[in-house]
């Protein structure tokens, strides 16, 4: 659960309100990426850096899909992974100082703006978005439901599947398959990702982070979020500062 350091400075200067779903997460292969050069969140299948004001996807009025290609690649699994804690900046509404738990080995990268921080397996194929930044308003749940409703509109070559999705006391997670569009991944290799929107101590989102790789990557991918769940804080100070 995130803790919000500066919960009380926010609510002092009036601050809790929301600007939105984050990126779309992991979905955002994109923007800025080794193997699928494009965001939180702008990417694959949404953009990625978007703390909420990022516009709903347009579908193809004859959308066609495609022929998925499998990477058959040996799964990462959770005994291949370590853990360090990293603090980085992002910028949206608010400054957010995030401190947070990754994987060993995994690269930093930003858009810019910063409005994500991202980090990538050596192979390219796996990797973790955290984004904050936005003003903190609505419950977990809520963000996710605008989300999946973005989402069901994506055009039909991008092949979104839905797997799971769930309500917990103090985040909300969904669970997807998508290929990425045809500039980032012309042989339409499918990417399996998981989303979560982590509320702080008011009960409403402060994080959004996507967890994304190969289907056989499904184990390791929700240990990688599950620590970054556990050890996620995010404290804020305004733009200027």
């Amino acid at each position: 659960m995130v803790r919000n350091v500066s919960r009380r400075a926010l609510l002092g200067a009036g601050l809790l309100t929301l600007a939105g779903v984050g990126g779309a997460g992991g979905y955002g292969a994109g923007l800025f990426l080794t193997a699928e050069p494009s965001q939180a969140g702008t990417a694959a299948p949404l953009p990625m850096g978007s703390g909420g004001v990022s516009p709903s996807p347009t579908a193809s009025p004859t959308p066609t899909p495609r022929k998925v290609t499998y990477d058959n690649s040996p799964a990462l699994k959770p005994a291949d992974l370590s853990y360090r804690s990293q603090t980085f900046d992002v910028r949206a509404v608010l400054k957010s100082r995030i401190t947070v738990r990754v994987p060993d080995g995994w690269g930093f990268t930003q858009p810019d703006p910063p409005t994500i921080g991202r980090f990538t397996d050596p192979t390219g194929k796996r990797w973790l978005r955290v984004e904050g930044g936005f003003t903190i308003k609505r419950p977990p749940a809520a963000s996710m439901e605008i989300r999946l409703a973005q989402l069901k509109r994506l055009s039909a070559n991008q092949m979104f599947q839905l797997l799971s999705q769930r309500v917990d006391k103090d985040y909300a997670t969904i669970a997807y398959t998508y290929v990425p569009p045809p500039e980032q991944s012309p042989d339409a290799v499918l990417r399996y990702v998981i989303v979560r929107w982590v509320a702080n101590d008011s009960g409403n989102c402060a994080i959004e982070m996507g967890s994304t790789g190969l289907p056989q990557d499904q184990d390791a991918l929700m240990d990688v979020l599950e620590h970054a769940t556990r050890s996620v804080q995010r404290k804020d100070t305004p733009l200027n500062s």
